[in-house]
This record gives C-alpha cells, structure tokens and sequence, in this order.
C-alpha cells in the first residue's frame, strides 16, 4: 500500500495544515504523518456453522500524536477492531498498516515484537503481579530486550516520574490506591516508548475523581505527542478525547473531532476528594 507524503497532499487556506476528509461525517485537520492506516478492515468469527462479522469493512486513519476515544455498545465491534490494532488479533480481510508496517503480513514472533516495541496496553483490571514492586512491574516488558538492568532500572523510574509516583516505586500493589496503580500500568505502556497507547477502559475500576485523575494524565501524555486511543463506554471519559468513533453493528457510526474537549486539570478542581465528602 503507498503512503502518501506530503508534498502529495495539497495545503489549506494560507498555508495552513491540509484538511483530510474522513470518509465519514465532517472533516478533520490531520498531520501529515499516519501512525494507522487500515482499509476495508473485516473480522469473521465461525461459532459452529453460523458466522458472526464482528467487523464489516472498517477504514480509518490515524495520525501520530491524536487522543482518540472509541465508542460503542457491547458486540458493535469496538474490542475486535482494538485487538486487531493491538496485534492480537488479525483481520480476516483488509489492510492494517502501523507505523508503515504491514501488520497482516506478519508472523506470530513479529506480532510480539511489535507488540512489545511499538504499543503499549493499559488495561482496566490493571494487570499488576502482587508480588512484584511498582518498578519492577514497570520493568517487565524491558525483560525482552537488550538493555543492561541499569538502563532498565533508569527508564522505569523515569516513567514512573511521568505519571507522579517516584516516590512510591518500591510499594507493592496492595500497598496502593486504585489509582496509583492504574498509573504503575501507564508507565509500564510507556516504558519502550510505544508508538501507541491503547487504553482499553481504563477508568472502568476507578471512582468519579481517580478517573478525571487518570484522564489528566493521559492528556498530560497526549501534550508530549504521544498517540491515544481508548475505549470507553462512559461519555464524560470521552469528552476528554479530541477525537470521537462510534462502532455499531461492526461499523463505524460516526468520527467526529471534538472541538472542546474538557480538561482534567480543571475539573478536578471541581471533585471533591473521597476523605472531603466524608466529612461533609
């Protein structure tokens, strides 16, 4: 599949950044730098002799440094398209391009590799080992690669000074909030320093205030140019995306920017901590 660079792409109204259509409803100003590029993208499952189309010829394109939320009702096919995007999964026709790699094409041993070096997972149950500390479980997808346990060590901390907990990198698990550890998560996705985060309901587990909490911190990632897609079911989580796509029945509804989206920062200035409303 060719690429198209960016002389090919002609500029808007007094040199500003090309206009792009969707292919949808309305338009959005994009880089000229596609992270994801997936054309016509099916998933056919087979449960016995009936066959389920999870996805029906799904084409997007994502440009690196987005915050994209995913939406969608249970089986509209937003958790197949995001397994497929995360490499677990594969099409069962249709083109998926990361990163100017051809994902289809690849072997199961290329899969993991992408899967360890170009995406980072956030998952809603957290996926920490108890017995591990918080460096440690950061340190875990750094196990597959050469660097020394220095390096290791250093990039750890270092992501977790991004998400706020330096100082807690030697706290177990069970000696951390639900917040904090959904941060630990967050920094050990951002550990390889992944082309992509993909965030499946991340705040899913987390209260009213730990959610905006993790929000800003997303946001705070999204500033630096880190790409985002999330998948959430809750509409406030969602505004705080600057991109929204709806699945329904295996297909995109609707992909539309989000011309506000709210900041965390500010509203968490407007929730009350859990120990504030105890006492009121």
């Amino acid at each position: 599949m060719n690429t198209i660079n960016s002389s090919q792409i002609p500029a808007g109204k007094n040199n500003e950044p090309p206009v792009i259509k969707s292919g949808l409803q309305g338009e959005y100003s994009i880089h000229n730098n596609k992270l994801i590029e997936i054309e016509k993208l099916t998933r056919t499952y087979l449960l016995g002799e009936v066959e389920v189309h999870a996805l029906r010829g799904v084409s997007i394109e994502v440009s690196k440094g987005e915050f994209v939320a995913i939406m969608g009702a249970s089986g509209s096919g937003k958790s197949t398209f995001m397994n497929i995007l995360g490499c677990l999964d594969k099409p069962t026709k249709g083109n998926y391009i990361l990163d100017n790699i051809e994902v289809g094409k690849l072997t199961r041993d290329e899969l993991a590799l992408i899967r360890n070096k170009k995406i980072g997972f956030v998952f809603q149950g957290f996926n920490l080992l108890s017995r591990t500390t918080a460096l440690e479980n950061v340190e875990l997808p750094l196990f597959y690669s050469t660097v020394s346990n220095k390096e290791r060590k250093e990039k750890s901390v270092e992501a977790l000074k991004k998400v706020g907990l330096e100082e807690r990198i030697y706290h177990y698990p069970n000696q951390l909030s639900g917040g904090q550890q959904q941060r630990v998560a967050i920094a050990r996705a951002l550990v390889n320093n992944p082309s992509i985060v993909l965030a499946d309901e991340p705040t899913g587990n987390l209260d009213s205030r730990t959610s905006v909490e993790v929000m800003e911190i997303f946001q705070k990632l999204n500033d630096q140019g880190i790409t985002i897609i999330l998948v959430t079911h809750e509409p406030d989580i969602a505004s705080f995306a600057k991109r929204h796509i709806v699945f329904r029945d295996g297909r995109i509804k609707s992909d539309k920017i989000n011309v506000n989206p709210r900041n965390a920062s500010e509203v968490i200035k407007t929730i009350p901590s859990i120990d504030e409303e105890d006492e009121a």
